[in-house]
């Protein structure tokens, strides 16, 4: 797959539509997909530690091909070093703000398929 996308980064404000489109890439292209939430929190958001988070995204980005969304800072730096291409979903504060809203009043009571169990 030389010159093609193989390693993406997607990042963005929360409410921004990271998951989603790092799920529609996913479909698309057949990459493995690593959502950050489900990679830094444990069954029962339980929090892994640093060095847990560390070592997952390590295994992660480890491979030739693979799409991680969110952002968590302090880990951008190692996973940019390893992407060919970082996708920033630039969108206005008030549109990410009525996403998140929304999200938060359908997803009410249940687990979406990019959050930890």
């Amino acid at each position: 797959m030389s010159g093609e996308l193989e390693r993406i980064l997607v990042i963005g404000s929360p409410g921004a539509g990271k998951s989603t489109l790092a799920a529609e890439l996913a479909r698309l292209t057949g990459l493995p997909l690593f959502h950050m939430d489900q990679l830094h929190w444990k069954p029962g958001w339980v929090e892994s530690t640093r060095a847990e988070l560390d070592q997952r995204i390590a295994e992660a980005i480890a491979g030739p091909r693979w799409i991680v969304d969110g952002n968590y800072g302090r880990t951008l730096p190692r996973r940019m070093a390893r992407a060919d291409t970082v996708i920033d979903l630039d969108l206005p504060v008030w549109l990410c703000l009525v996403r998140a809203i929304r999200r938060v009043a359908q997803s009410h009571g249940r687990v979406r398929s990019d959050m930890a169990p």
